[in-house]
């Protein structure tokens, strides 16, 4: 199935791309597209995006399926859906 993934602010520097289109098993989840990109990415990703100690993603990103909140939709375990959007964005803040 194919996954695009869409990077904002620092991810855009760590990966070099807005977005990019990911090919991954069907009935893959949230899991599945993080280490999926960690291969691609390497290092300066995982270190960005997974917490050392616990293998978690890091409590300041947040990360939308389309437009809803992976914590929603089962953490880690979500599923994705073929030509499903994921969005990887730092928390926006204002005032």
């Amino acid at each position: 199935m194919r996954v695009t993934v869409k990077y904002f602010a620092t991810l855009r520097e760590i990966t070099g791309k807005r977005e990019e289109q990911v090919e991954l098993l069907k009935d893959s989840t949230m899991s599945d597209l993080l280490n999926h990109l960690i291969e691609l990415h390497g290092p300066g990703f995982k270190s960005y995006v997974m917490e050392e100690t616990t293998g978690e993603p890091k409590g300041h990103l947040l990360f939308l399926i389309d437009g809803t909140s992976m914590n929603s939709m089962g953490g880690l375990s979500a599923r994705l859906t073929d030509n499903c959007v994921v969005a990887m964005m730092p928390p926006v803040g204002g005032g």
